[in-house]
């Protein structure tokens, strides 16, 4: 029997390229006849499942404010849009949304947490223990917040600066109600006895050092004129190793002017 010949090299070449091709075509027309199948009404959504401690709103207002922005079937629907369609909606600061076979997304939420009021007192902004801005109804949360005001990029550094200054005001039974920065970089307290106290230029390290130098020369200032913390009007802390204090029912030489600068 006569030997078989072995088929050129370039005929070999064809079969394979065209049984690679073959192979791809089939694999493409499995995979279109795969996405077709998907976008059709035979998966749609059942429903969201709402999971999380939500205080100012609940499950029901929110799949009522997000289902009319998501579009397609349970494997087509947009898992980003979904969630900033639920990050929209006052008082969720984030939402991880996923599909939960066979025909239903599950949203868990997390609520934003306010510290502090933000802005002016017209204003219906909070911020949260992120240094985060975010609108809603103040009217559903304690009254008895701080206020913080600045501009809004610095809202971070202001809620930083309270949270040093307020330690250090409270072994006084002292609170800062208020703490505002002003756009040409100058800190202001206002205090829950309603003294307002300069506290000048510089990061929590400087300014702090001057609240700490006020502190512990104030009462014994004030108790020369027979006064308390309590009435204390303002102080300005802007002089070096020095400030300047008023006191409610007292008063100098000069009518209406300041206790001289009291030096360290």
């Amino acid at each position: 029997m006569a030997d078989s010949i072995p088929a050129p090299f370039d005929v070999k070449l064809m079969n394979i390229v065209a049984t690679l091709m073959f192979a791809l075509f089939g694999v493409m027309l499995l995979a279109a006849a795969g996405w077709w199948l998907l976008r059709q009404p035979f998966f749609p959504l059942a429903g969201i499942r709402v999971d999380g401690e939500l205080t100012h709103t609940n499950a029901v207002t929110l799949r009522a404010n997000v289902t009319p922005q998501l579009a397609g079937n349970f494997f087509t629907v947009d898992l980003a849009k979904a969630r900033t369609a639920f990050e929209s909606v006052p008082w969720v600061r984030k939402a991880v949304v996923k599909r939960e076979f066979p025909n239903r997304l599950r949203a868990t939420l997390t609520e934003q947490v306010p510290v502090a009021f933000w802005g002016a007192e017209d204003e219906s902004r909070l911020i949260n223990g992120y240094g985060e801005v975010f609108d809603a109804n103040v009217a559903e949360v304690d009254q008895a917040l701080p206020r913080l005001t600045g501009p809004l990029d610095h809202a971070g550094q202001v809620l930083g600066m309270y949270q040093v200054l307020q330690p250090l005001f409270a072994p006084y039974d002292l609170s800062v109600e208020e703490l505002s920065l002003s756009a040409r970089g100058s800190w202001e307290a206002r205090l829950d006895t309603g003294a307002v106290i300069e506290l000048g230029r510089g990061q929590a390290e400087e300014v702090s050092a001057r609240v700490e130098r006020f502190l512990t020369s104030v009462r014994q200032v004030a108790s020369q004129y027979g006064r308390t913390l309590d009435s204390i009007e303002s102080a300005d802390l802007r002089h070096k190793d020095a400030y300047a204090l008023r006191l409610r029912g007292v008063t100098t030489v000069a009518d209406g002017a300041a206790l001289p600068a009291k030096k360290k």
